[in-house]
């Protein structure tokens, strides 16, 4: 296996039995005792050795997440070219001359101003000199954010 790979790997793994082991956070929307549920997602992801993760947060306390947060990563992901990016960047990480041409732009020009957006919700990270990436971490989170954008515009699979 790759060593870059096995990094990648080893941080989510290490990310996401973090996230398992943390208890939800309490809504403060909620009476006390009283909960809304609880919202997550789970699955099994290839990327150079089989992962399983379980994920849930406190349903309540999703509806107190910062509106700027959510709404800067949303706002980065809902243009077709940043998404297509993003879809290329989640099958490894890549240059930027191949970024270029995987997604069609005619000048680098182009791929950067979609790289800053990118970069500024924090979706993406520049690993080296004209060099992107996806986080480790952020993998999981982006194919759940790009199904269920898909179930809410009723295009499921």
């Amino acid at each position: 296996m790759n060593d870059e790979y096995d990094a990648r790997l080893a941080d989510l793994e290490a990310r996401v039995h973090a996230l398992e082991a943390a208890r939800p956070a309490e809504s403060p929307t909620a009476d006390v005792g009283e909960s809304l549920g609880q919202i997550g997602y789970q699955g099994t992801v290839d990327l150079g050795g089989e992962i399983q993760w379980t994920i849930r947060y406190d349903a309540g306390a999703t509806l107190d997440l910062s509106p700027t947060a959510v709404s800067n990563v949303l706002a980065a992901l809902g243009h077709p070219t940043r998404l297509e990016i993003v879809r290329t960047l989640l099958r490894g990480p890549s240059g930027a001359a191949e970024l270029q041409t995987a997604v069609g732009l005619s000048s680098p020009g182009q791929l950067y101003h979609h790289l800053r957006a990118l970069g500024g919700a924090r979706i993406v990270e520049q690993e080296s000199r004209n060099h992107y990436r996806i986080a480790a971490a952020k993998v999981v989170p982006l194919l759940v954010i790009t199904l269920a954008a898909a179930d809410v515009g009723e295009h499921p699979l």
